[in-house]
């Protein structure tokens, strides 16, 4: 696979308060065992810990990429040829696309905790998706970054 012109990739993380509920949750589950004694405390401790943290994990191990001439974003994958343009949306704007503004149609990588986003029209007329909605923390630079694959692509 060849590199784009402007490689771009970026991991929705969670945020660093997420972390410190996983260790409450682990904390929970060692009250919760407590009257069993200390192993099965420790035990609670440990696991609930391990399991809220796996949880933050898998939901903040998402990724935005552009390589090879596509944006891969999740799951999807779209040839940047297929892409319009893209519209930085600040807090107020991204949420108002992601509430009453947003198509059904539409494909939305969302993260609550992530308050910027942007938008891309998709082109291409045999793809019923309208536009990708893509939580980012860094919507301007994405942007010139798909810009930039575009015009190497055509």
């Amino acid at each position: 696979m060849q590199l784009s012109t402007a490689p771009y990739e970026e991991r929705l993380t969670a945020p660093r308060s997420w972390w410190l509920i996983s260790f409450l949750v682990g904390v929970s589950f060692a009250l919760i065992l407590l009257p069993f004694g200390t192993l099965p405390m420790l035990g609670g401790l440990v696991g609930g810990t391990a399991a809220a943290a796996v949880v933050a994990s898998s939901y903040g191990s998402v990724r935005i990429r552009v390589v090879g001439g596509s944006l891969i974003a999740g799951e999807a994958k779209i040839p940047v040829t297929a892409l319009g343009e893209a519209e930085v949306l600040d807090p107020e704007e991204a949420r108002a696309w992601r509430t009453y503004k947003a198509d059904t149609r539409a494909f939305l990588l969302l993260r609550a905790y992530i308050p910027r986003a942007l938008r891309v029209e998709v082109t291409d007329p045999e793809d019923p998706t309208p536009y990708l909605y893509l939580s980012t923390r860094e919507p301007e630079r994405l942007a010139e970054v798909l810009k930039a694959a575009r015009e190497a692509a055509a």
